[in-house]
C-alpha cells in the first residue's frame, strides 16, 4: 500500500480507532478487553515479523490494559471514561500506522485484529446516519448494547466479545503465514461471520418483540 491511497487508508483506520472509542467507552470492559487482546495480537505479529521494539511496546500496552481489566471485569470496581478510551484508541491507531509504515504487517491485518470493535462502531454509525439519527448524540444502539438490553447482561456479552476478539487476533496472526488466496478466503469468511452475527442480533430482537 503506497502513495496517497495508502496515506488516506491508514489515516481513516486510525480515525476509526480513535473516534470509535468514545462510543464504546460507555462499556469500558469491552474496550479494555479489546486493548488487551488487540495489543497482545500486535505483539505477536511484531514478533513474527522480527520487529522487537514494536512487539515490546505492544506487549507493554497489552499488559497495562490487562492490569486495568482485572478490576474492570463485571462486576466492575473501576471504570474507563472517554479520556482513557480515547488514549487507548489513539495508541491503537499509532501502532497500526507504525506497523504499516515499517512494513511489519499490512494495514488490513491490523483492521482484522481490531475488527470486532471497528465493525460494530462503523455499522452502527452508518445505520444511524441512513435512518436519519443524529450521529453525534449519545445512544444505545451498538450491537453489544442491544445484547445487554436483550437480557444477556454485561458478563455474558463481554465474554462473547472476548471470544470474538481472540479469534480475530489469532486469524490475523495466521494470515501472515497464508498465501494471498488464503488471505482473501479468510477476509470473506470474516465478512460472513459478522453478517451472521448481525442477523442473529436482529433475530433475537424480533423474537423478543414477538414474545412481548
Amino acid at each position: 500500500m503506497s502513495g496517497i491511497f495508502g496515506i488516506v487508508s491508514n489515516k481513516n483506520c486510525a480515525d476509526d480507532l480513535l473516534y470509535g472509542t468514545d462510543y464504546h467507552s460507555h462499556m469500558g470492559t469491552e474496550y479494555g478487553g479489546m486493548a488487551v487482546f488487540g495489543f497482545i495480537a500486535c505483539a505477536v505479529l511484531g514478533w513474527l515479523a522480527g520487529a522487537a521494539l514494536f512487539s515490546t511496546v505492544s506487549l507493554i500496552a497489552g499488559a497495562a490494559a490487562a492490569g486495568f481489566l482485572i478490576f474492570n471485569y463485571p462486576p466492575a470496581r473501576i471504570f474507563m471514561g472517554d479520556v482513557g478510551a480515547s488514549v487507548l484508541g489513539f495508541l491503537g491507531g499509532c501502532l497500526l500506522l507504525w506497523a504499516s509504515n515499517e512494513n511489519i504487517f499490512p494495514i488490513w491485518i491490523g483492521v482484522l485484529v481490531f475488527s470486532p470493535f471497528i465493525v460494530d462502531a462503523t455499522v452502527t454509525l452508518l445505520r444511524r446516519l441512513v435512518t436519519g439519527h443524529k450521529v453525534w448524540e449519545a445512544h444505545r444502539s451498538h450491537y453489544y448494547q442491544r445484547l445487554v438490553r436483550l437480557g444477556w447482561g454485561h458478563r455474558k456479552t463481554v465474554n462473547m466479545e472476548y471470544g470474538l476478539m481472540m479469534a480475530a487476533g489469532l486469524s490475523a496472526s495466521l494470515a501472515t503465514l497464508m498465501s494471498p488466496q488464503g488471505q482473501w478466503i479468510l477476509i470473506v469468511v470474516w465478512c460472513f461471520v459478522y453478517a451472521a452475527l448481525g442477523i442473529l442480533v436482529h433475530g433475537l430482537e424480533s423474537h423478543t418483540m414477538l414474545k412481548g
